[in-house]
């Protein structure tokens, strides 16, 4: 089995901001594989779900012993998951590899991904309040989350670290936002162990992609997140930086001209500098105040 050393390396980078911000790896791993390492959208998907299987656990163990799973909302949320992501890759199956095929997986992996990047854009708008007292669980809705999330990571990847997330912030407002990645990383397992054994039953994986994804990936994910968890600045700048990579990896993806990327790749740069300088300012105004409180020495 050959081992890429450039796809092993290019894996740790995702890894490491994956473990940082908390991105799904589907929205960063499949483009990656496709645009910069030239692999098909059905290897680089069928791909990318084997391996996330190893990439979530460590994740999962750590929320769980910190108490920020809520249990009730797993349970629902994998009754959806569960079909829903084995569904997807039986669609992707049926979709077939030939050259019109990857063509149509590619405009809806580029759906995906727009639709991630505005989610994940929504999650900063719509923050979650600080109290998780009184939360009621709604069945039908969490299953239906759930079932959309998890067909949608069977068919493109997507959707288990941006998606469902969102979906659950939407729809349970009042879960802390350890709580709220705590959970969503937990049922993401499960839903990912769906979606992987349909990939093996409908699809051909190539093992050696898969494992050097693997080698790169798991070790900086494990990095990442315990770095994440001293500093959030850090992880908070870069995720908006890797928001705007994934909305401009799907715009690429469904067929938007260079031009026109050049254009958005522009603005979202002014975006996310205004808002750097704006959080930088916010900074200064609570510091200054602090420092003048303090008396002068005599």
């Amino acid at each position: 089995m050959h081992i890429d050393l450039y796809l092993v390396l290019g894996s740790a980078v995702v890894g490491l901001l994956v473990g940082l911000t908390g991105v799904g790896g589907g929205a960063l791993m499949t483009p990656m594989l496709v645009l910069v390492f030239g692999i098909t959208p059905t290897a680089a998907i069928t791909s990318d779900l084997v391996a996330a299987l190893f990439m979530k656990p460590a994740g999962v163990l750590i929320h769980w012993r910190k108490k920020t799973v809520h249990t009730g909302l797993v349970k629902y949320l994998c009754y959806g998951s569960l079909p829903g992501a084995f569904l997807g890759t039986y669609v992707m199956h049926l979709l077939g590899q030939s050259a019109v095929a990857e063509h149509r997986l590619q405009i809806l992996l580029g759906t995906a991904l727009i639709i991630g990047a505005l989610a994940m854009l929504g999650r900063t708008l719509l923050p979650p309040t600080a109290n998780d007292k009184g939360i009621t669980v709604r069945p039908g809705a969490t299953i239906a989350i759930g079932a959309v999330g998890g067909f949608m990571v069977g068919l493109t990847s997507v959707g288990a670290g941006s998606l469902i997330l969102v979906l659950l912030l939407f729809l349970y407002p009042s879960l802390r936002n350890s709580q709220l990645v705590g959970t969503d990383l937990a049922q993401s397992v499960p839903l990912t162990l769906s979606a992987t054994l349909g990939t093996l039953i409908f699809s051909n994986v190539n093992f050696a992609l898969t494992t050097s994804i693997i080698i790169g990936s798991v070790p900086m994910v494990i990095v990442g997140s315990l770095l994440s968890s001293r500093s959030n600045g850090v992880g908070v700048a870069l995720r908006r930086v890797i928001t705007a990579t994934v909305l401009l990896s799907g715009l690429k993806y469904v067929g938007l001209p260079t031009p026109a990327l050049g254009l958005v790749a522009v603005a979202l740069a002014v975006v996310i500098i205004s808002l750097a300088l704006k959080h930088a300012q916010e900074r200064r105004c609570l510091i200054t105040p602090l420092e003048e409180s303090v008396p002068e020495a005599v």
